[in-house]
């Protein structure tokens, strides 16, 4: 590609940046008759026009845009995928919030006195990292009995030993024997108890210092001890999550898990008015609201957890395909939606359907397999009107 066409490119983006995009409606509002028209005008040579069209692209340059999906969207262009929905819309509200085994509190296996401090609110770390470490006297007493246990062991083994050669030379009975092993094995199973002990409760050294560490990788979101403070056991002692393991929950309506399915897409808006595409992972039944609780995984940006969002669920035909509404660009009186075709765009002819809250159904010409070219999708288009002005002349 030249230099202008990516100053062409650049150029709209920062138009369409200005612009902005409005709200779509509630409700489902059928598409302009002329497309339907246009449908049942030209059906039947639909087949042997999109081959000309295509050969006539590939001859002339016209009919995409050669422009791969990142420098498209380093110039504002949304690389998307079609969705499946249509039918009804169900709004709904609901917040991020950090998924199941995301986030962990830590706590003080012994009470003891905090000598040092390793992390603060907002460290990244990794799993085992030092987050505190602390003196306890409980935690010298069990190191200190783990010691002795491994000092009983050390004298009922060379005893047994002893016993075992004075049998062999038919000195002792048996019997003296077998209780010298009886000894021995009850001595290296009260160790192995001491060593668990010790091991569940951070593996204190002789003085009582145990070092907290770290369940789990991700962020410390908050500190609960300070040098020179006291734990009581169980005490936190910090709180760290996986930032990245986010999902959002929803609370609907009583009847709503039955027009929810499970695989569904739904829309998200934050107060900003950023939306997060999800995907619905669970529906369970919510017996304090009498409704249903609806999980759902965001689908590439991650809002901070805690966040409140509004969502809308797509509900009914769950086979129709659905596409942003930004995406269906209107061409020489033809609605077309750019499908990424390699390192390029090709103005792809549809039929749309239904539209509402920016999303657009589609009843022909697309498979839903396709990635395609979402917000921002009119810069394409006005390279394609260029292209093709500069092919007239």
């Amino acid at each position: 590609m030249d230099k202008r066409t990516l100053t062409t490119i650049a150029g709209v983006g920062l138009v369409a940046a200005a612009a902005g995009v409005g709200a779509g409606s509630l409700i489902w509002r059928d598409a302009p008759a002329a497309e339907h028209h246009e449908e049942g005008e030209h059906a039947e040579g639909e087949t042997a026009e999109g081959e000309h069209k295509e050969g006539e692209a590939e001859a002339g340059g016209e009919g995409f845009v050669a422009l791969p999906p990142a420098t498209a969207a380093s110039a504002g262009v949304e690389v998307t995928t079609v969705a499946r929905g249509g039918g009804a819309e169900l709004l709904i509200p609901g917040r991020a919030a950090f998924a199941p085994n995301a986030e962990a509190a830590v706590g003080a296996p012994l009470q003891g006195v905090v000598e040092t401090v390793h992390v603060a609110a907002g460290t990244r770390v990794g799993a085992g990292a030092p987050l505190v470490t602390i003196r306890s006297a409980e935690g010298a007493s069990l190191r200190a009995s783990a010691d002795a246990a491994s000092a009983d062991v050390a004298a009922a083994q060379a005893a047994y030993r002893r016993e075992s050669r004075l049998y062999q030379a038919r000195v002792t009975a048996r019997q003296d024997l077998e209780a010298a092993r009886a000894t021995a094995l009850k001595a290296e199973a009260s160790l192995r108890a001491a060593r668990a002990q010790i091991a569940a409760v951070g593996s204190p050294g002789s003085a009582g210092r145990i070092t907290v560490r770290s369940p789990m990788a991700g962020t410390i979101t908050s500190v609960g001890a300070a040098p020179g403070s006291v734990l009581a056991q169980g005490a936190t002692v910090a709180q760290v999550a996986d930032q990245n393991r986010v999902e959002l929950i929803f609370e609907a309506p009583a009847g709503a898990s039955r027009a929810i399915r499970v695989g569904s897409p739904i829309f998200a808006t934050m107060a900003g008015g950023e939306e997060v595409r999800a995907v619905v992972t669970a529906i369970s039944p919510n017996a304090a609201t009498a409704g249903a609780q609806v999980r759902a995984r965001p689908v590439g940006f991650v809002p901070p957890a805690g966040t409140p969002v509004s969502g809308r669920v797509l509900t009914g035909a769950a086979n129709t395909l659905v596409v942003p509404s930004d995406a269906i660009q209107n061409v020489e009186g033809r609605s077309v939606v750019f499908v990424v075709d390699g390192a390029r765009f090709r103005a792809t002819p549809v039929v749309a359907g239904r539209a509402a809250a920016g999303r657009t159904e589609i009843l022909k010409g697309l498979t839903g397999n396709e990635r395609i070219a979402g917000r921002g999708a009119f810069l394409l288009k006005a390279e394609l009107s260029k292209g093709e002005a500069e092919h007239e002349h």
